[in-house]
């Protein structure tokens, strides 16, 4: 029982952002089958982020800039990004600049769960800890996901070198503020706390913005409001 109990509760806060972001599709709702696909994606790329975030702690030790912004954050959104960018920014139900945040946000809660079942029974961790968990981990790749798929949207219905350069920002800008979540939770051991939760708030109040701003950018929402006439 308490072992259900701890992966329910492992497992939950990802589910439920997940529903909450599929929900937010307000014009032209994803096929679920291919969210539920790009979010089993995220639990298959965990293996070779363990693997290769071991090599180079190895290579390059373990310095606290290096482990935040390349060894941690790096490697986690270059290969979150790689994924993305081959087998979604050409897909043709990529039509619309949400479908960026919905699918960045599915690979990274997929990766994010994944690492907090992980979590769970490696630590022994209690109710209290994994609701911790929801609140910042969990809910920090989702925003790092938002910021990602929000510039591959972008990227998608740009041309030429604002194409390239809204590319450039989905994999940078995601990069950067994961880099500083993880050096803040790593190196700031007594007033963390300080930092973290204005950080979070933030990244959700920017999250929030990018949303509305993707899905006002749908070329479904001049034939939705059509439609309602």
């Amino acid at each position: 029982m308490l072992f259900l109990s701890i992966a329910t509760a492992a497992v939950a806060p990802g589910i439920a952002l997940l529903t909450y972001f599929y929900l937010k599709d307000k014009y032209d709702s994803e096929p679920l089958h291919m969210v539920i696909k790009v979010f089993l994606l995220g639990f298959l790329i965990v293996l070779p982020v363990m693997i290769i975030q071991r090599g180079l702690t190895i290579w390059l030790g373990d310095g606290p800039l290096i482990t935040a912004f390349g060894i941690s954050a790096g490697v986690e959104e270059v290969l979150k990004w790689f994924v993305l960018f081959h087998m979604i920014y050409n897909h043709t139900e990529f039509d619309e600049p949400y479908d960026g945040i919905l699918y960045a946000a599915a690979i990274s809660l997929g990766f994010a769960t994944v690492e907090n079942v992980i979590y769970a029974f490696a630590s022994h961790a209690s109710i209290g800890a994994l609701l911790v968990r929801a609140l910042l981990p969990v809910s920090g790749h989702a925003m790092f996901g938002v910021m990602m798929g929000y510039y591959l949207g972008r990227a998608k219905f740009s041309d030429g070198w604002r194409s390239r350069k809204f590319l450039l920002y989905s994999l940078l800008i995601p990069l950067f503020w994961h880099g500083v979540y993880d050096w803040i939770l790593n190196n700031l051991t007594q007033y963390w706390l300080w930092y973290i939760v204005p950080l979070m708030a933030f990244l959700w109040y920017g999250g929030i913005g990018k949303m509305y701003r993707a899905n006002n950018r749908s070329p479904f929402r001049l034939t939705s409001a059509k439609g309602q006439d």
